[in-house]
């Protein structure tokens, strides 16, 4: 037996009992029979859609949704925050602490409803959303360029690029529309162009724009599509179909605050492993999440890795459905804590995860003899077994009690990824940084953000790059010279223009580009703009 179907017998032994407890407390929680759905708003214009029929708040036309709430009126916490661009984490909506969500007379969690520029046109978005249906459309266009001049010597250059995706979102609630309780569906297509200006410069660890790639240069490319139930009153979660893994696990919205793939949508060394299928493609998986406790949750599944991810002769499109490059199977559990803290209740998120896989990896160093594959000319020994393991934390240490945002505040994150030294490039990431909104009054949906990380490249890949450039050979990962560590530091500031529209100036430093000491420092500025059309 593998490792791998050791591990998952292990995840059902420690998982099956607390599925059965949640079943339990939500077959007799007591919860109050009345919810609300409110939003956080600031002057303009706009309507509201009701999450949970004649339940919801009413809406003055005089004010614009920000941002969706869900509470429950007779407990402590009152705020929930959807995420506000489309597909930024469809996961959120059903990983929030219990004691912050209420279903109201269904099971079904609230779709997702950011703030957008046509908010009813033709009163279409509440008919559809009346009955369980909301789609959403936006854009995101990311800019950078460099302000400093490269390395001599290896053919870079100092140059600026863009790079952005338009999206099509639908989430269709099926408990309103058909009556099928606690089922939903979600789909997202994209379109993506252009490329990171860091790598002109040399770096290829950290890309300056996160927004890029793996889109198959098509009008529609297939991110997801699947199908979840909510049972047990919100307690248990499952989700079947296509779905990337880095969607549910390691992951955060607040992660893309930032333009710099280091950050948004996980730390980047979450991908390294292509077993971990990660936005925009995703492969074929079934994940399970339950809650314990209204403020802990554990996750597990099971993510059928495909050896032609982000390729274009299975992924073009993100429609071909066949699995014919299946070729193993990749298991992440993950635990989480997400506290909410003092009289103004600070919320926090913390979590632990894991995950093994069983497809094939070619070795950093090693051939099948055991002997450096550089040195004797024969190819790397495969490995049928990787693991990655990740720490990482988020929270709220002040709220700014301004007008128009309600979830204002100081937010502190960080955080460690780490895989392993024989199979993955990035050996392991060290991030820290903060996130504030709200903190200038006249300016509440600001929202300023600084980060840091630290990538350490593995030490296997590093001692393989030093025989290659001492035989005068290319370099395994790409890169000029052999590669050590390296850092990124960015600061941007968010401004909320108009209503479903933000524009981000950025800053951004590389620290030895790259992972690269030869390589001298670089400086970038640009932004990155979305627009949330309905």
């Amino acid at each position: 037996m593998s490792r791998v179907h050791i591990h998952a017998a292990l995840c059902l032994v420690t998982f099956l009992p607390s599925c059965a407890i949640a079943q339990s407390l939500g077959a007799t929680s007591t919860t109050a029979q009345n919810g609300t759905a409110q939003s956080s708003s600031t002057s303009g214009t706009g309507s509201s859609v009701s999450l949970a029929p004649s339940t919801a708040q009413s809406y003055s036309p005089d004010k614009k949704i920000t941002q969706i709430q869900v509470t429950a009126p007779q407990q402590a916490s009152t705020s929930v925050v959807w995420p506000s661009e489309n597909s930024e984490l469809p996961s959120e909506r059903v990983n929030t602490p219990l004691n912050q969500i209420y279903f109201g007379n269904e099971w079904v969690p609230p779709l997702p409803h950011p703030e957008a520029i046509l908010t009813d046109p033709f009163g279409w978005n509440t008919w559809l959303r009346d009955r369980g249906v909301a789609i959403m459309m936006d854009t995101t266009n990311e800019f950078s360029g460099a302000i400093t001049s490269p390395t001599p010597g290896y053919g870079l250059r100092q140059g600026s690029s863009n790079a952005g995706q338009y999206s099509l979102e639908n989430d269709i609630d099926w408990e309103k529309l058909a009556n099928v309780r606690g089922f939903s569906t979600h789909a997202l297509v994209v379109g993506r162009y252009g490329i990171p200006a860091s790598r002109m410069f040399g770096d290829n660890l950290n890309p300056s724009s996160e927004i890029y790639g793996a889109g198959g240069n098509v009008v529609v490319h297939l991110v997801y599509a699947y199908a979840e139930e909510t049972i047990a009153k919100g307690r248990v979660d499952l989700a079947g179909g296509r779905i990337p893994l880095l969607n549910d696990f390691s992951a955060s919205p607040l992660y893309c605050t930032f333009q710099n793939n280091a950050f948004c949508g996980n730390p980047k060394a979450s991908s390294d492993n292509i077993t971990h299928s990660s936005y925009p493609d995703a492969s074929w998986a079934f994940r399970v999440r339950t809650r314990p406790t209204t403020s802990t949750y554990i996750q597990t599944g099971v993510y059928f890795s495909q050896a032609g991810i982000y390729n274009n002769v299975q992924y073009r499109t993100g429609f071909k459905f066949n699995g014919a490059d299946i070729h193993g199977e990749a298991i992440p559990m993950e635990a989480g804590w997400e506290p909410l803290f003092g009289k103004d209740k600070l919320p926090g998120h913390y979590k632990v995860g894991y995950a093994i896989d069983n497809a094939p990896h070619k070795d950093n160093y090693y051939d099948a003899n055991g002997q450096p594959y550089v040195l004797t000319g024969n190819p790397a020994r495969t490995l049928n077994y990787s693991w990655s393991a990740w720490a990482l934390a988020d929270q709220m240490v002040w709220r700014h009690r301004v007008k128009g945002n309600a979830d204002a505040g100081l937010i502190l994150l960080g955080g460690m990824y780490a895989n392993s030294p024989r199979t993955q490039l990035r050996a392991q990431q060290y991030s820290a940084g903060l996130i504030d909104s709200g903190f200038w009054a006249s300016r509440p949906l600001d929202t300023i953000g600084i980060n840091f990380t630290y990538v350490r490249v593995s030490k296997n890949a590093t001692a393989t790059e030093r025989l290659q450039a001492m035989y005068g050979l290319p370099l395994m990962a790409g890169s000029l010279t052999p590669q050590t560590f390296g850092e990124v530091l960015e600061a941007t500031y968010r401004i909320h223009v108009l209503r479903g529209i933000t524009f981000a100036p950025d800053f951004q430093y590389f620290f030895r580009p790259g992972a690269q000491k030869s390589l001298k420092d670089a400086a970038m500025l640009g932004f990155k703009s979305h627009i949330q059309f309905f």
